[in-house]
């Protein structure tokens, strides 16, 4: 009993320690999320349809969603990201660097795409510092699609329609400051509690050896 009641003692004055580092760990995720500027979004949401005639209905959901993938990686290219800055959404192109490489990656970071499956219906998400400036990449973007979207398919009788608006966020959503906050917080719970189970299975070794001596 008095074996079981030592080993107790100190996991119980260990909390201490598991909160500290908890809170530290806390602590940093929210400092590191400001590392990066913060970023508000834009979101779009564009309807895909195809007229295939008598096709059933199932193979017809196949063929828009195959559509809707194509486009999806179609935003990403040099050749599409050209077309969207000559739009009259007034964007600021200074936002983007003027080597390639750096400017690809800006854009991929910028943009993001996602397809509703039997739906036909592509999400199109667009971040930046400014609002603003999200809201009218989002809308260059969408027309885009909507007026040259055909010509990069192989697909025919393709309509392509804005359907929901832009959606702003209110506040910045990028870096994700609770999200990173919490996962610094479960860090440093298990950094501490590793660290406790580390100290206790040190005491007890000391332990042992002083009784063999």
């Amino acid at each position: 009993m008095t074996n079981n009641y030592n080993k107790i003692i100190p996991i119980i004055g260990a909390w201490p320690t598991v909160l500290l580092l908890g809170a530290i760990g806390l602590l940093l995720g929210v400092l590191l999320s400001f590392l990066r500027p913060l970023e508000y979004s834009s979101t779009v949401r564009i309807l895909i349809t195809q007229e295939l005639g008598t096709v059933d209905a199932y193979t017809a959901s196949l063929s828009v969603e195959r559509i809707a993938d194509d486009l999806t990686d179609i935003v990403y290219t040099t050749s599409f990201f050209d077309k969207v800055m000559v739009t009259d959404y007034d964007i600021d192109q200074s936002y983007f660097p003027n080597d390639e490489t750096k400017r690809r990656n800006k854009w991929e970071r910028v943009i993001t795409t996602s397809v509703s499956r039997n739906s036909g219906l592509l999400t199109v998400k667009a971040y930046h510092t400014d609002v603003l400036q999200a809201e009218n990449i989002a809308l260059a973007v969408a027309h885009v699609l909507i007026t040259e979207g055909w010509t990069y398919t192989s697909g025919s009788n393709i309509t392509v329609q804005l359907v929901d608006e832009s959606l702003n966020s209110n506040w910045p959503v990028r870096p994700n400051i609770l999200v990173n906050a919490f996962s610094g917080l479960i860090l440093g719970f298990l950094a501490g509690i590793g660290y406790v189970l580390i100290q206790i299975e040190r005491l007890k070794r000391r332990h042992q050896l002083i009784h063999e001596d």
